[in-house]
């Protein structure tokens, strides 16, 4: 009998290995041969009895597991990666006399004609390299400049058609395109509108966006998926010798590749591929803006080379944008989640680029004079990648003489406030703080770690509070009880009261968080800070006057104008009294002005510069140590600077340190540096 917990162990691991097959094989299926054996419930099934297995054994987990997905927590940022083969773009052709023009180039570089091209669907998504090593992924990266992207791994790893493990225990690099479909970004589009936020203009920025998402598991949330389209870099014997044979070598291993493409003998044949795809690329649920051409033999590309930012042997084939003409019914106004106010118009539904439209955007205010657009005129419309089309001009001989201005609202069509347009910018806002298209986001932000610090206040809570009509402005917060919270979808009893704790605490966080946390334009947490410093309570600081609010440091005038219009706002003053009245601190929390402060700021008229990544501290919580003995934190290097606080994988900052002979503290010398300043602190002593 005491060897059949080891029996039962044994046959338990011998099943964990082969569902991590049969679910890679089934990948393989669906994703790279587009030929899946088995319905998504069967999937389904297969990856749930994967999860049990190793929530009995979680030493069993390991990183190419498939449920290894998604669960990663939020990134502080994303580090950066230099790329050993840089990812350069591509030129760019327009018509056949260019394709003709850029293969003699490739003949007198060769001193023959290419052997051959192979042409492919340039995707219009997001370029990234994947880096794998013993056939595990290990590390998947953005393009960035071209030689210095962003590590965006444990995104990367929740798209379900980039495998974690190659079929082949092979190390290689690979470049590829993560995109979205046509179809999801439509939904994903649609349901923004709904929510009030402001909408993707095309496929390509949605995959973008999604990929560089801090929390992964927004990334998990958005339907994405990958065409790889170069083996850049590969190790061990299988070398190929085309850039054909490389393709099916990463089929092979189990990458996705595109199936539409084309081994072509000649540029006739390539032109041939391009004329057909010209007229069939709405046939595919994904965004292509051309074809890419390249040659086919890898020792002929090797010979060709590349410019600084151009390999020679490929080019990109764009076609045309779309054009179409309609008639303009309307122009109206969205206010987006930062109270942007922008117009756009309603059109006579019209078909282009494969799909009907009915609206374009006009950007702004200038944009409509510029072209000046009136309600009623015809129009050329066109979708140049961008889903959301543009209007490229009116064509004023068709005017009837009923054609209307438009004039942007004096007041948000929301929430009635004052709608502004601050000197100098191109975008009007809505100036209310409590209106309903921007609740949502402030709300967020009211509470986030370096605002008000409300731990729980997460989206899917505000979500909930705002639809069901419980806050209405950031003064509802203070009077929501555990009772009340328990209601809401994935909230206990103890999530409840732990939240309705964070919200008690923060009505004691300060003036100078407070400031930051009501938004106003322009007042950063440094200022915010200086501006409770200086006038110590709220009822000082609205009754402020231009001048006034310009003797403080980091206020010039257009933030000066852009406090007096917050506090002018009606709707803005009330929700101040009404956090006041829910017991919220209006008073500094902070430290008196430097000339009032004494011996318990020891860093006084001291500048830091913060740079990489520390292992004891956030970005925000360095600053206010800092700032709490007295420093300043500086964007930049110079001789006026003090000290240079370097953690790991630190950038351009640490060189200009040391080229300027500044002092440079590790995290370890940081450490001593604060443990002496605390003690100066509090011994009463100053600094000599």
């Amino acid at each position: 009998m005491a060897t059949e917990p080891t029996e039962q162990a044994s046959r338990e691991r011998e099943r964990l290995e082969e569902l991590r097959r049969l679910i890679d094989h089934h990948n393989y299926r669906y994703h790279v041969l587009d030929d899946p054996e088995v319905s998504d419930a069967e999937y389904d099934l297969l990856v749930q009895e994967l999860r049990e297995l190793e929530a009995r054994h979680p030493e069993w987990v390991t990183p190419d597991s498939p449920t290894q997905r998604v669960g990663a927590p939020p990134a502080q940022g994303f580090v950066p990666v230099a790329h050993r083969i840089p990812l350069l773009s591509l030129d760019n052709a327009y018509r056949s006399e260019e394709l003709a023009a850029w293969e003699a180039r490739l003949e007198r570089a060769l001193g023959r004609r290419p052997s051959g091209y192979v042409a492919e669907l340039k995707i219009d998504g997001l370029a990234v390299a994947l880096t794998y090593q013993e056939g595990l992924l290990v590390r998947g990266a953005t393009r960035g400049d071209g030689r210095t992207g962003e590590d965006v791994t444990t995104n990367l790893r929740t798209i379900r058609a980039i495998p974690l493990r190659l079929r082949r225990p092979v190390s290689l690099e690979v470049r590829g395109e993560v995109y979205m479909v046509r179809s999801a970004f439509e939904a994903l589009n649609a349901h923004r509108e709904r929510a009030g936020e402001p909408l993707f203009a095309n496929p390509r920025n949605a995959a973008a966006g999604s990929v560089r998402q801090l929390d992964p598991s927004i990334t998990a949330g958005r339907p994405l998926s990958i065409f790889l389209y170069t083996l850049s870099a590969v190790e061990g014997r299988e070398q190929p010798e085309t850039h054909w044979e490389s393709l099916a070598l990463m089929r092979e291993l189990g990458l996705r590749t595109n199936p539409h493409v084309r081994r072509c003998a000649s540029l006739d044949e390539v032109l041939s591929y391009v004329a057909y795809w010209g007229e069939h690329r709405h046939e595919v649920d994904y965004e292509t803006d051309g074809i890419v051409v390249k040659v086919d033999r890898l020792d002929e590309q090797e010979r060709l080379g590349a410019t600084s930012h151009a390999p020679r042997w490929a080019i990109a084939y764009k076609f045309p944008a779309e054009q179409a003409v309609t008639r303009v019914q309307d122009i109206q106004v969205n206010v987006g989640r930062t109270g942007a106010v922008t117009p756009f118009a309603i059109l006579d539904p019209v078909r282009v680029g494969g799909s009907t439209v009915s609206r374009a955007t006009l950007h702004n205010e200038d944009y409509i004079r510029e072209k000046d657009v009136r309600i009623g005129d015809t129009v050329v419309i066109q979708k140049a990648g961008d889903v959301i089309p543009e209007l490229v001009r009116v064509l004023p001989e068709r005017r009837t003489g009923g054609e209307r201005a438009f004039h942007m609202p004096e007041r948000c069509p929301v929430c009635g406030a004052q709608v502004y347009r601050p000197p100098g910018e191109a975008i009007a806002r809505c100036m209310g703080a409590a209106c309903p298209a921007q609740l949502v986001e402030g709300l967020l932000h009211f509470g986030s770690r370096d605002a008000m610090d409300i731990d729980g206040l997460g989206p899917a809570v505000i979500g909930q509070l705002v639809e069901r009509g419980w806050v209405r402005d950031a003064a509802d917060l203070y009077g929501l009880s555990a009772a009340q919270l328990e209601d809401l979808e994935r909230m206990g009893k103890k999530s409840a009261a732990n939240l309705v704790a964070a919200v008690e605490r923060s009505r004691g966080r300060g003036l100078e968080r407070l400031l930051f946390a009501l938004g106003i334009r322009l007042v950063g947490q440094r200022a915010a800070q200086d501006l409770a410093r200086h006038f110590r309570t709220l009822d000082r600081l609205r009754a402020a006057s231009r001048e006034e609010l310009m003797a403080v440091d980091e206020v010039g005038e257009k933030m000066a104008d852009s406090i007096l219009r917050w506090f002018g706002e009606e709707q803005n003053r009330r929700l101040v009294e009404r956090l006041a009245a829910a017991g919220v601190s209006l008073e500094a929390a902070s430290a008196a002005p430097a000339e009032e402060a004494g011996a318990g700021r020891p860093w006084e008229g001291l500048k830091f510069v913060l740079t990489g990544t520390l292992e004891g501290w956030t970005r925000p919580e360095a600053t206010r140590v800092i700032e709490g003995l007295g420093g300043e934190v500086v964007g930049s290097v110079s001789r006026k600077t003090d000290y240079v606080v370097a953690g790991a994988d630190p950038g351009s900052k640490l060189e200009k340190a040391r080229e300027l002979g500044r002092p440079v503290l590790d995290e370890a010398a940081f450490r001593a540096l604060l443990e002496e300043a605390r003690r100066e602190a509090s011994s009463g002593e100053g600094v000599p």
